[in-house]
């Protein structure tokens, strides 16, 4: 049976009091419809505005698909000030996941217009309940506005039964208070007589990030006394912001009662305690037995039953704690590498706050790119900062070895050429590594895009050469650790909102210790085309490796050519050989980039492209090293010498190509040395390469 409804407002005239109860009383809500709606006082917003963007795309989603994830409740708070929104989600305790979704679902289609524009709405189901604001309610206890709904039939004796009502919700109100951690209890009366009234079940809920306390004060608040307007009445209801009870002669809520009680009988001196379902039956004590017997054992059960329950308490308090505590990062680091990160516990950040900063990693909206580790979404932090996620692959051993590889190096890596780590998410199976958002993402989709790359006149290619060449002496001299990067290409080069670089992907990065200057590996992992002829052929890698892929990458800016479009060139491998044959010929202005247009600094340009070629100088001890090349590119006043012939160098100019026992795959693949088989590029061109330990 559908009860009614009345609103009660505090301030309101007493003919307009009569006319809205007339008026609920004759108009029942519909199963679908909110039993309760309160739109928030404090402001509007626009259409497209920014308030409106988080509260459509980002919070409301992600608490209407995540809240029955999380046992049924749910808070988040996305944005920044003034443009930041608090929400919360909570479903009724007996509602199964299916239902508790498909009620949210309605929610966050209805609030936003029954509360059109308006900064904060709370709309309450018989099965749900979705709160929004501007304003920080977590915690706070609300009962301004309250709800009351009634079963249009009366009871008989009343007082009587108003007295079971009381006692069945106060008992139920007292457990859902001290013994649930959900807030939520129900209850069934069982009156032994069956007449007039054979049982009565109610039920109570408060919010979740209600304390107990609050909680208790909550219900009572709406419960002591009972309103006038439910007594007598064989069900009703009183439904506020933060709490609710409702109780019927029916049973109205799914599963068992919480609590089972019987009904005292008329004459009786004390009514029955409360039990668990199913009831507790104590055993009739035997004919016979002494007072003195009788009291021992009344004594017994009067000191082992509080200290088993307190035991019982005690357990889930801690089983809870130690579910929610926060899971130690245990990543499996190399033996040579750091012991640890001593500050990661400050990196940690919880699996919901980037739920909510990536729209539940929605793939249609923010998914920025996929490679062999997985994918990388944009998420907007609570605060307002953007953020890129990292998502590792479940299906990727590779993957994990790469993240764990940049949660050494990375976070002890700090400068404005490499890209920054913010924090590390290790929670329900994800593993995500979490970056400052770079806007302009890599270099390579702009600089080999033909209408793009007109955006990178002279100036910004020559601050990106820059740029990179100061964030790699960084790793190679000035910070704390030597690290060999082993993988700079254009798709690690990162561009922010001014065309700053920053070097990313430290998957394959290497750490140098003490005064070791060079390594060797069985295990060939890299991008061909960058990979320093030495380590391709021999596995020795050293930071001259790096120098040898930065002047790929110079050669690159300049000529606006990717090193993998002379795969199929007749006179020419690779980008390198192709400058070195016009370098040599005299003809090198012809290879320049056109969209550079016949203004720029052609002495500069020529200039950059001598550096490039003495970077990639088969010998590498010819080549120079990064803190030579930042004083060559920001001196005009240094003489450079001349360049020597390039690796791997063949073609018109009659040069050798060399021995080279395995012609390396020129379309990006990266090529193994130890099983001579070619592996493909992702779609971002980031390696899919296997680390061996160190």
């Amino acid at each position: 049976m559908q009860p009614s409804s009345m609103v009660s407002f505090r301030h309101v005239s007493f003919p307009f009091f009569l006319c809205l109860l007339f008026l609920i009383f004759l108009s029942p809500p519909t199963a679908g419809d909110p039993l309760y709606t309160q739109c928030g006082t404090t402001d509007n917003y626009t259409a497209n505005s920014t308030y409106e963007s988080n509260l459509m795309n980002l919070l409301l989603p992600y608490l209407a698909s995540n809240t029955s994830l999380s046992g049924g409740f749910l808070n988040a708070t996305v944005g920044q000030i003034p443009n930041q929104i608090h929400g919360l989600a909570m479903c009724r305790g007996d509602a199964n996941a299916s239902v508790c979704r498909s009620c949210l679902s309605d929610a966050i289609q209805d609030a936003p217009q029954l509360c059109s524009y308006n900064k904060g709405a709370t709309v309450e189901y018989d099965d749900c309940l979705l709160r929004y604001s501007n304003q920080r309610f977590f915690s706070t206890i609300d009962t301004s506005m309250r709800v009351f709904m009634w079963n249009a039939y009366n009871v008989t004796d009343r007082s009587r039964f108003d007295k079971i009502v009381d006692e069945l919700m106060s008992k139920i109100t007292d457990w859902a208070v001290s013994n649930s951690t959900r807030r939520f209890a129900t209850g069934q009366m069982v009156n032994s007589t069956k007449a007039p009234f054979p049982e009565i079940y109610g039920l109570v809920q408060c919010t979740q990030d209600l304390s107990p306390s609050q909680c208790q004060q909550c219900l009572q608040s709406i419960l002591q006394p009972r309103p006038t307007l439910l007594e007598g009445k064989q069900g009703g209801r009183v439904i506020a912001a933060s709490c609710n009870f409702r109780y019927e002669i029916y049973k109205f809520f799914d599963g068992a009662a919480t609590l089972r009680l019987e009904e005292p009988l008329e004459n009786s001196p004390a009514p029955a305690p409360a039990t668990l379902v199913p009831p507790l039956i104590n055993p009739p004590n035997e004919e016979g037995k002494s007072g003195k017997n009788k009291n021992v054992i009344g004594v017994v059960l009067a000191i082992a039953i509080p200290l088993v329950i307190a035991f019982v308490l005690i357990s889930i308090i801690c089983i809870c704690i130690w579910r929610r505590r926060k899971p130690a990062v245990k990543l499996p680091l190399d033996g040579s590498s750091l012991e640890g990160i001593t500050s990661v516990e400050s990196l940690l950040l919880d699996i919901s706050t980037l739920r909510v900063a990536t729209a539940n990693f929605s793939e249609e909206n923010i998914k920025l790119g996929e490679g062999g580790f997985g994918a990388v979404y944009k998420g907007l932090l609570p605060d307002g900062q953007e953020i890129a996620v990292k998502r590792l692959s479940t299906s990727s051993s590779q993957g994990f070895r790469e993240l764990r590889n940049e949660l050494v190096l990375v976070a002890k890596l700090q400068h404005r050429n490499l890209v920054r780590l913010m924090g590390v998410c290790l929670e329900e199976q994800e593993k995500l590594l979490v970056y400052e958002y770079v806007p302009n993402r890599s270099l390579d989709t702009i600089l080999f895009d033909p209408e793009k790359r007109k955006r990178l006149n002279w100036g910004k290619r020559n601050q990106i050469i820059g740029g990179i060449a100061r964030g790699l002496l960084y790793l190679h001299e000035e910070s704390q650790l030597k690290i060999i990067h082993r993988d700079l290409k254009a798709s690690n080069i990162l561009l922010d909102a001014d065309l700053n670089p920053k070097i990313s992907d430290f998957g394959l990065a290497r750490l140098f210790g003490g005064d070791q200057i060079q390594g060797i590996t069985s295990r060939v992992v890299g991008t061909f085309g960058y990979m320093a002829p030495e380590y391709v052929m021999h596995g020795q890698f050293s930071i001259k490796s790096d120098v040898y892929s930065f002047g790929v990458l110079v050669l690159e800016i300049v000529t606006g050519r990717n090193n993998s479009d002379f795969s199929g060139s007749e006179y020419a491998e690779d980008i390198v050989n192709h400058v070195w044959e016009r370098w040599v010929k005299g003809t090198i202005l012809e290879i320049l980039d056109p969209s550079l247009g016949t203004h720029c600094p052609r002495s500069d340009v020529l200039r950059c492209v001598h550096i490039g070629l003495l970077c990639v100088q088969e010998n590498p001890s010819d080549r120079p090293n990064m803190s030579q090349v930042v004083v060559m590119l920001n001196s005009n006043s240094v003489s450079l010498q001349a360049p020597s012939r390039p690796a791997f160098c063949n073609g018109q100019s009659g040069m050798d190509s060399g021995d080279y026992s395995n012609e390396p795959d020129l379309s990006g693949g990266t090529h193994d040395q130890s099983s001579s088989k070619s592996m493909p590029v992702s779609a971002n061109e980031v390696s899919i390469t296997e680390l061996e330990p160190r």
